[in-house]
């Protein structure tokens, strides 16, 4: 299946911005955030076509995932 993973901030370092990408059936953002080698503590929104969702959402065909890291301050 085809999903879109757009990344933000700096999840892009190193990285893309976005790409279109084949993984097998069933796979989640956690799966993803794996290959990318991203700490899932370090995640703080996922969005599933715009949409809030958790780590283990199981993804479909077609689906658009985005990453945001978690976001500091004061």
């Amino acid at each position: 299946m085809e999903i879109t993973v757009k990344l933000f901030a700096m999840f892009r370092v190193g990285r893309f911005a976005a790409v279109t990408k084949r993984y097998e059936p069933g796979a989640t953002p956690a799966n993803i955030t794996s290959e990318l080698n991203i700490p899932e503590k370090e995640v703080g929104i996922v969005l599933v076509n715009s949409r809030h969702a958790k780590l283990d959402h199981r993804l479909l065909d077609g689906d658009t995932l985005s990453l945001f890291p978690l976001v500091g301050g004061g």
